[in-house]
């Protein structure tokens, strides 16, 4: 098994990435989905996380059968705080998997095959607005399904990562303050489609 990871500007083009990719015969078992909280008006003050929230999404994907988004919930990732998300992906970085790796986000990524470099900008994409799709795939379908989330103009984590550093971000701090987007980059995360 492989696994593809592609990161989003907006939670639009990442919904359109998952249907696509669950239309292209993907289990939504083996999607998962991550995106900072502000991509909803319906978690964009919520703060903390109770238990019973933090596995909404992980039990509705995983026990679901209409498709992964079906299953999104509010779940907390250390270094991310309260983000919206469902699926294997999702579980690792809480923990609440088996064998789960450590580090949140990063961690997952990593165990999940994602070099370290593109699991760091990825993490930050997130803190900052984006939102992550994750496919596992058997080796042979890798290539076609990387060109599927492809079409859906994923963010370049070599462009991204150096117009963070631009910044003076080096990696993904869990311990950084909690990130604020303004009004516009609200806006743009919630373009076209609100989650529900």
């Amino acid at each position: 098994m492989k696994t593809v990871s592609r990161v989003y500007d907006t939670y639009s083009q990442a919904r359109n990435a998952v249907t696509a990719v669950e239309a292209a015969g993907v289990p939504d078992a083996e999607v998962s989905l991550v995106a900072n909280k502000y991509v909803s008006e319906k978690y964009a003050d919520v703060k903390e996380v109770s238990a019973p929230a933090t596995g909404a999404g992980i039990g509705g994907a995983v026990g679901g059968g209409a498709g992964l988004l079906a299953g999104l919930g509010l779940l907390a990732i250390p270094g991310l705080g309260p983000v919206v998300a469902a699926g294997w992906l999702a579980a690792t970085a809480v923990g609440a998997a088996a064998g789960a790796a450590a580090g949140g986000l990063v961690g997952a990524l990593v165990g999940a095959g994602v070099s370290d470099e593109d699991a760091h900008v990825y993490s930050e994409s997130v803190r900052r607005g984006g939102t992550l799709v994750s496919a596992r795939v058997p080796d042979g379908d890798a290539g076609r399904i990387q060109s599927i989330l492809d079409r859906y103009k994923p963010i370049d984590p070599i462009a991204r990562g150096a117009e963070y550093r631009t910044q003076g971000w080096t990696t993904f701090d869990p311990k950084a303050p909690a990130y604020r987007p303004s009004e516009s980059e609200i806006e743009r995360m919630r373009r076209e489609n609100e989650l529900v």
